[in-house]
């Protein structure tokens, strides 16, 4: 609930807009290392606690790459939420960039995704700030807060450990 709070505080400091905010996260931990796993015991219990956490937020739309692993990540949320996992390919970022903007035009988004492909997104949204996420960090939770004219704002923060 303290990481709600900033969000909600670090969105009310900032003028009206149409979009309120884009959650990016990445996938939660994977059970192997093959091209397309599912979640791990661990994953399972972070993307649970995701949507725990998230349940407040005000999410009105969630995405997911074409990987087993950020569906399953985003799975409990859109349950909880009654959501669609909308489902896009990972390598078109300016196309799932485009989708978020026309879909969450006037709410609050999330987005699954990976460690190289999430920092892309957040450019893509605006973010002006060098993002990186270590191949073994499943942790990060980054809030862009588009800003009037161009560009966003930049919220990091890191999910609790599911255990």
């Amino acid at each position: 609930m303290r990481i709600l709070f900033l969000v909600a505080m670090f969105c009310a400091a900032l003028p009206a807009r149409a979009q309120q905010a884009v959650f990016l996260v990445r996938h939660a931990e994977k059970a192997d290392a093959s091209k397309d796993p599912v979640l791990s015991s661990k994953g399972q219990a972070r993307a649970r606690a995701l949507s725990t956490l998230l349940r407040d937020a005000g999410i009105t739309a969630i995405w997911a790459t074409d990987l087993r692993r950020t569906q399953l990540t985003a799975q409990p949320l859109a349950k909880l939420k009654k959501l669609e996992v909308r489902v896009h390919a990972a390598k078109d970022i300016s196309g799932l960039v485009a989708e978020v903007r026309r879909m969450a035009a006037n709410g609050k988004a999330l987005v699954v995704g990976h460690s190289n492909t999430l920092p892309e997104i957040a450019a893509a949204l605006g973010v002006r700030e060098r993002i990186e996420i270590a191949d073994d960090e499943y942790d990060a939770l980054l809030v862009v807060v588009p800003e009037p004219g161009g560009g966003a704002r930049l919220l990091r923060l890191r999910q609790p450990d599911p255990n």
